[in-house]
């Protein structure tokens, strides 16, 4: 069975401000790589290369980042979605490309570890109308819930008060064509969206087969800060260490490091896992287990760990250490050796700053 691929790519990010005010969730590094590319990568490695590409108000940014798809081994369909009204809008929106193929749905901002290989595989030997890929979470509430009895889905909800189980939807669905004809009579819920998990529940009532499929290893949804910090540092717990750029012999490297060819590292320790990108400075700083530095960053003076640094941007005789931070591209951040007597500070719609 031939499936071809769906890969939601248009959400806002409205968690992610003010670093999606000036770019797309999906593209945010994790260990200088965008999450989105991820996505393909475990597509891909399941066996689906002809994919459509959801996207919105951000899709020339999506559109440069991912080309047509030869550097992944597929082929790339940009579908535009007007507005985001849910994932079953997607599906509907997408229905001229999927035509009456089976087809796996992927959020783009979602990491898994152990990939899509085994709900493709699972999908395509069995007769289901649809197999979905679960998670047990500590909160369920901010999730579609699923309860499962005997392998086989009997109920869904979509971010349930009261949830019926601690089994979450993780962002990957196999679909049959039929589900087609399912969206097309759903209504709106609640909170104005066309939801999958009506959709999925709808088969269920028509006593049609839905399967489970359950997580093996993590994944992470990527849609707060917190979660792409947590994601950046279970991405480098994979690390293939590469120490490539200039270090001189005032430095010390401790553990799993790449430094991209073009870094230059002066009078820095550097303690593993870290990534360090191509053309960034560090001098006289100490860099932490589970950072990432983009491109083309400098940092002077300073300590940084657990966190990430977008490219381009600068970080100047910070007096505390930098910890657990997302910081976007661009930025200057730079500390005074005398503390002022007064603050000035010019920060973007909904930025937190703890000072």
């Amino acid at each position: 069975m031939e499936l071809k691929g769906l890969l939601l790519a248009g959400g806002t990010g409205s968690r992610l401000r003010p670093l999606t005010y000036t770019g797309a969730k999906q593209l945010i590094p994790i260990a200088n790589r965008p999450i989105l590319h991820y996505a393909v990568e475990a597509m891909v490695q399941a066996g689906i290369t002809d994919i459509g590409v959801i996207v919105g108000e951000t899709g020339a940014a999506i559109r440069e980042s991912l080309g047509d798809g030869q550097a992944f081994d597929c082929h790339f369909t940009y579908i535009v979605q007007e507005a985001p009204l849910g994932l079953a809008h997607a599906v509907k929106t997408a229905a001229p490309f999927l035509a009456d193929a089976p087809f796996l749905m992927f959020l783009g901002d979602n990491l898994l570890r152990s990939g899509l290989g085994t709900l493709v595989e699972r999908f395509r030997s069995g007769r289901y109308a649809a197999s979905i890929l679960l998670t047990a979470v500590d909160d369920p509430r901010q999730f579609g819930v699923a309860v499962v009895e005997n392998g086989r889905v009997t109920r869904l909800v979509e971010k349930p008060k009261n949830p019926p189980s601690h089994w979450a939807l993780v962002g990957a669905y196999c679909f049959q064509p039929e589900i087609h004809e399912v969206i097309a009579s759903l209504k709106p819920s609640w909170r104005g969206e066309y939801e999958i998990t009506d959709a999925i529940q709808a088969l269920i009532d028509q006593d049609r087969v839905v399967d489970a499929t359950f997580v093996d290893g993590w994944w992470k949804d990527t849609g707060r800060p917190e979660d792409v910090i947590e994601a950046n540092r279970l991405v480098l717990e994979d690390l293939v260490p590469a120490v490539q750029g200039h270090v001189d012999k005032d430095s010390e490297i401790v553990g799993r490091v790449y430094i991209a060819p073009t870094a230059r590292i002066e009078q820095t320790t550097i303690r593993g896992p870290v990534v360090i990108g191509e053309g960034a400075v560090i001098r006289n700083s100490y860099i932490g287990p589970y950072t990432t530095i983009g491109d083309g960053v400098t940092i002077e003076e300073t300590e940084i760990e657990n966190s990430i640094v977008l490219p381009d941007s600068l970080i100047q005789r910070v007096a505390e250490r930098i910890d657990q931070s997302l910081i976007g591209r661009g930025v200057k951040v730079q500390g005074r050796h005398e503390r002022p007597k007064a603050m000035r500070l010019v920060l973007g719609d909904h930025s937190r700053v703890d000072l």
